[in-house]
């Protein structure tokens, strides 16, 4: 018994939210480590750090949104889901982008937020210039939700 259509859309949302999810938490972990150590020896620096803490979650965010974005171009809302194994197997390889770059760069976007919670706790006018570096690796998880909504508009065409 092979895996129908809704049940290969299914496995692609669950893997977006999740691989979102898990690099989103892993990265917090990460950098919310430096940012707690920094706000302890000034807590006047807990407003420049925070964004610097939640900026890996954005990963989680972009899964949410894949799986949402399945359930909706792909009617599991309003329950008229009608994908062959074909077009489910389609809208799973449309989610990989986004399950595995943000799996990824949610990590490594708390690694590059602990340098920057650095530079904000020796140079506090600095915390403008310290999120550019997390930023950058922000880059690639939204091109990986471009290029997942570009894949699953061309599912939704036929």
């Amino acid at each position: 018994m092979g895996l129908s259509g809704i049940d290969w859309a299914y496995f692609g949302a669950a893997l977006a939210a999740s691989g979102g999810g898990i690099g989103s938490a892993i990265g917090i972990t990460i950098v919310s480590h430096a940012a707690t150590g920094v706000v302890s020896e000034d807590s006047e620096k807990f407003g420049r750090i925070l964004p610097l803490a939640a900026m890996p979650g954005t990963q989680g965010i972009y899964g949410f949104i894949t799986a949402l974005l399945v359930f909706i171009f792909f009617g599991v809302f309003d329950g008229s889901v009608d994908l062959s194994a074909h077009e489910g197997l389609r809208v799973f390889f449309s989610c990989l982008p986004v399950a595995l770059v943000c799996l990824v760069s949610g990590i490594y976007q708390g690694s590059t937020a602990v340098g920057s919670a650095g530079m904000v706790a020796r140079r506090d006018e600095d915390a403008g210039k310290a999120l550019i570096f997390p930023a950058l690796v922000e880059t690639y998880a939204v091109f990986s939700l471009i290029v997942t909504i570009i894949m699953m508009l061309y599912v939704t065409a036929g």
